[in-house]
């Protein structure tokens, strides 16, 4: 039975988030974190926002047939306070080829980080453009996808009609990449004036005519239950200046 309903969501917000856009306001080279980036756990801010998910996965927790998880931290820790506040008991399906983009070299930069340590890596950025460069160590948006097109080959054709997945901002935009689909161009139009907000829902429905897009970054049940909406950035890996 092929999966025709997908819900994506945005992991409730970080610690690293906060730290993150903290480094960047404060105009600092490196973002002050001890945690690998599979490890950084919710703050006080994502757990609320999780448990608001819980709230509006209470009245739909009958009709998704299957749970999935990126393996980091943040992302787990949203879907299980989620289905704790929801009462579903449920199992979860904890998948690597969720986990978020890998930033090698710039991993823990900030923008000022990169411009002053590595300025040949962000004119090579300018050249390649977001999708195909790759740093040093790390992921390119196009390998990112490659790893969720052997995911999603095998997951949408699984148990189940409807499935919700709790990852990471580059993973629901290169989902939609994958199943709409979308071209590189496209893709990178979307981005720019779309963001993934923290703890948001994603909605993707199929039909004979192939998937289409529903609901996107919809934080309406974290409005309702009175919790913040973040809007921070997935990871520092941002538009160079």
């Amino acid at each position: 039975m092929a999966v025709r309903e997908l819900w994506l969501v945005r992991h409730g917000e970080s610690i690293g988030n906060v730290a993150a856009t903290r480094a960047e306001i404060d105009g600092l080279e490196v973002i002050p974190l001890d945690e690998r980036d599979a490890d950084v756990p919710l703050s006080d801010t994502g757990r609320e926002q999780a448990t608001a998910l819980g709230a509006w996965l209470h009245d739909r927790r009958a009709t998704i047939d299957a749970f999935w998880a990126s393996p980091y931290l943040r992302a787990r820790e949203t879907l299980a306070l989620a289905l704790d506040a929801s009462g579903a008991d449920a199992a979860v399906v904890v998948d690597e080829r969720l986990r978020d983009r890998e930033l090698g070299i710039l991993d823990l930069l900030t923008r000022t980080g990169v411009a002053r340590r590595h300025p040949d890596e962000m004119a090579r950025r300018r050249h390649l453009g977001k999708f195909y460069h790759r740093p040093p160590g790390g992921e390119s948006w196009a390998d990112v996808a490659l790893r969720l097109r052997s995911f999603l080959r095998e997951a949408l054709e699984g148990p189940g009609e409807s499935v919700l997945m709790v990852a990471h901002d580059a993973v629901v935009m290169l989902v939609l990449y994958v199943l709409l689909p979308l071209r590189e161009d496209e893709l990178l139009a979307f981005a720019e004036d779309h963001t993934v907000l923290n703890g948001s829902v994603t909605h993707l429905v199929r039909s004979d005519r192939g998937w289409e897009l529903v609901d996107f970054s919809d934080v309406a049940h974290l409005r309702r239950e009175g919790a913040d909406v973040t809007a921070h950035p997935g990871s520092p890996d941002v538009e160079p200046a």
